[in-house]
């Protein structure tokens, strides 16, 4: 399928955190000196008094935005996935998680974006490291627009927000005029056969392969579900009481991601199954995006292939 724009995420931020930057002077940018892949260089140029690059220092940033937290700001911590959440994983927990302070991780490079950087910087446990701390909030967008609008509600939102990038350009799904709310999974598509709950990057390969099941007459409904905690239950209650057969998709670890979250709510309800697709639990390689994806099965097809398995 051809897309009519194809742009990364983290372009997503750096366009929004200029305009809001503009708006409220007490959001600032906590840069780990990696603000021209992290897209702040728009920001540091145009607003510098509200700009701090403090070096290659991810578990420094983390403190000084705690600080900064305490005196009223809206920091926002630039980093890669990777240095954002195992580097400084501690840093934020005890000092901004634990006292509930309204600090944001935006972090580049999530999932296996990096590609030719090979594992050391894809990262493949990030939200679910996030995902199992108290008072943390995490998100994945699946577009330029979806960024920029989820980007703005965690400014807004009270607490710590982890908010994950892609770096490599991905299809523009909306358009300025959608809206998010923080907690709530977005229907794309309706549908009673099966269902596909997807985020990030992984969000336009479920419409792929829900176009394809419509062709053979298999119904799917389709999910963006950007926040994985606080996950939209209602939703997922209904996928699982509705339809009863889902497929998770995630450029994520299986393990302890958007699949758990899903499982875990219908294992509670005690009823349907659950397909989880993404990262099977291996680290990553030097190689194109899109094949690290097909190496753990993360395409349309197999997503289509696990579709007809489940409905049998």
């Amino acid at each position: 399928m051809k897309y009519e724009k194809m742009i990364a995420t983290r372009d997503g931020f750096g366009d929004e955190i200029v305009e809001m930057g503009k708006e409220n002077s007490n959001i600032l940018v906590v840069d780990a000196d990696i603000g021209k892949s992290c897209k702040t260089g728009a920001f540091r140029k145009e607003l510098p008094a509200q700009y701090l690059n403090v070096g290659i220092a991810e578990q420094n940033c983390a403190g000084v935005a705690a600080g900064l937290a305490t005196c009223g700001k809206i920091p926002f911590v630039v980093t890669y996935a990777a240095f954002g959440s195992m580097r400084m994983c501690e840093m934020i927990r005890q000092e901004a998680a634990y006292p509930n302070l309204n600090v944001k991780l935006a972090c580049s490079h999530g999932g296996v974006t990096p590609a030719n950087d090979g594992a050391s910087h894809q990262a493949i446990e990030d939200m679910g490291i996030y995902r199992s701390i108290p008072n943390m909030t995490v998100i994945m967008p699946a577009d330029y627009y979806a960024a920029r609008k989820l980007v703005r509600a965690a400014a807004d939102w009270d607490g710590p927000v982890y908010l994950r990038f892609t770096r490599d350009k991905v299809p523009v799904l909306y358009d300025e005029n959608t809206e998010f709310e923080i907690g709530k999974g977005k229907l794309l598509r309706r549908g009673n056969d099966v269902a596909i709950i997807a985020n990030g990057d992984t969000v336009r390969l479920a419409v792929e392969a829900a176009e394809v099941l419509s062709a053979e007459g298999i119904e799917a409904r389709v999910v963006d579900m950007h926040t994985i905690k606080p996950l939209d239950t209602a939703c997922v209650a209904a996928c699982v009481n509705e339809i009863g057969k889902i497929i998770t998709v995630e450029d994520h670890n299986i393990m302890n991601g958007l699949g758990s979250a899903v499982c875990e709510v219908a294992a509670e309800l005690g009823k349907g199954k659950v397909k989880r697709i993404g990262i099977q639990d291996q680290f990553g390689q030097s190689a194109p995006y899109e094949r690290l994806l097909a190496i753990n099965g993360v395409t349309v097809e197999n997503i289509v292939a696990q579709a007809k398995a489940l409905i049998g």
